[in-house]
């Protein structure tokens, strides 16, 4: 070693009488980190017998750090490289994770669209085996096993909001259809698909999952979706017969699809509500499971519009990209008119129904009317194109600005229900305060 011990002095504290020892050397100098710990040593070897006896006598443990060259802190020589184990990924991933899981709908679509665009043959090839009548039936038989009759009762108190919404979906909305038509735009399947879109009825699932994250009536936001859309199978052909199809010099047979919408939505519906309502097993898987059978019928949903885009590919790549953001622009200028119409239909309702004790003023009513009968449903809408076998166009056409006009309306209700709850929230705060 270099530098030796040459002396000891033994030190002995006047307050506890403790014995130890200090070096009076001040000239040792020790070249690398010795640690040593009764026969053992760590970064040197050293003879025990070499170590005086008033030194081992402390506390049989000597540390003596090297200045020039310390092993601490994470890349000292002598520790491994820190690797990015399975449990390090998952939390590096976790806020994609949450993105995919929160906007698993519109990602669904988006992607649906996208595989039809870049790889047309797979949805051709699911196009010859009727895929999207299957999928169709899976929505509905999910639709059914999720529909909770209790809910559903629960929303009797506030059936006059109920029914005007009932009203707005199915008579009064759909004559802006009549607007949709004045406009010229090629191809002129993008009106049409969209004049078509303002007679559907509500959404299946997004309006009363909004309507529950603004804090509004759930209950009624279901009765409504699911009244209308049953009432549906008997508004929808007649409405596309009057409204629309008089516009672009055709006609619907009513009965052949008032039959056929009853076959792939009404039938289905039931079945799964009958085996929620059978089977106890069922109703608790269900319920534990809403989640992943709402993801489930994400995707089912997505295969219609894949199919549609891929069958109608060559089309679609002819359209101008200008033309189809104008198609775009229309869609979300559409669901901006529907929420103007409704929420002013509500203030109107509440001023002449008692003012701030009417059933319309109660804020969660208010919410559920705004967002259930603002909003079009696409399985419908794609379940109707599908039947009507080409009648106004292309169906690929006919359901691409549709998609589009869903996403639209999903996302900015979303940004919509999170400005009333920032604002609720900072109300609050404002009265604590």
């Amino acid at each position: 070693m270099a530098g030796t011990v040459q002396s000891l002095r033994r030190v002995t504290s006047p307050a506890t009488g403790i014995s130890t020892s200090r070096s009076v050397n001040r000239k040792f100098k020790p070249p690398h980190l010795i640690i040593l710990s009764g026969n053992r040593s760590f970064g040197a070897s050293i003879s025990k017998s070499l170590v005086p006896r008033e030194l081992r006598s402390v506390t049989g443990t000597i540390v003596i750090r090297n200045s020039i060259n310390s092993d601490q802190g994470n890349g000292g020589p002598n520790q491994p490289g820190e690797k990015l184990g399975p449990s390090k990924f998952l939390v590096s991933a976790e806020p994609l994770l949450n993105f995919v899981s929160s906007n698993f709908l519109p990602l669904a679509l988006i992607g649906g669209v996208a595989l039809g665009l870049a790889n047309p043959s797979l949805g051709c090839l699911a196009h010859t085996y009727h895929v999207s009548k299957v999928s169709a039936f899976g929505i509905f038989i999910i639709s059914g096993l999720t529909l909770r009759s209790d809910e559903i009762g629960a929303a009797a108190e506030a059936w006059p909001v109920g029914l005007f919404g009932l009203a707005s979906i199915l008579l009064l909305t759909p004559f802006f259809s009549r607007v949709i038509l004045q406009l010229h735009l090629q191809p002129q399947e993008f009106v049409t698909g969209l004049a078509l879109f303002c007679c559907m009825p509500t959404t299946l699932s997004s309006g009363v999952a909004l309507t529950q994250l603004a804090g509004g009536n759930s209950a009624l936001a279901l009765a409504m979706t699911v009244i209308s859309n049953l009432l549906g199978i008997l508004f929808v052909p007649f409405s596309i017969s009057k409204l629309v199809a008089g516009g672009v010099g055709t006609s619907v047979p009513a009965g052949q699809l008032f039959k056929s919408l009853i076959v792939t939505l009404l039938i289905p519906l039931i079945i799964g509500k009958v085996f929620r309502e059978s089977f106890k097993g069922v109703a608790d898987f269900v319920d534990t499971n809403r989640k992943l059978l709402s993801n489930l019928n994400s995707l089912l949903l997505s295969l219609v519009p894949w199919i549609q885009v891929s069958r109608s590919r060559p089309l679609l790549l002819a359209v101008k990209p200008e033309v189809f953001l104008v198609a775009v622009l229309m869609g979300a200028l559409l669901h901006l008119i529907l929420l103007g119409f409704n929420a002013l239909s509500i203030q109107i309702l509440s001023y002449v129904s008692g003012g701030s004790k009417s059933v319309f003023a109660k804020k969660e009513n208010a919410t559920a009317l705004l967002l259930v009968a603002s909003q079009k449903t696409l399985p419908v809408l794609v379940a109707v194109v599908d039947q009507l076998g080409g009648v106004f166009g292309e169906s690929g056409l006919l359901v691409l600005p549709c998609v589009a006009a869903h996403l639209n309306q999903i996302i900015m209700d979303s940004f919509f229900v999170s400005f009333w709850n920032k604002k609720e929230q900072s109300v609050s705060n404002a009265k604590v305060a």
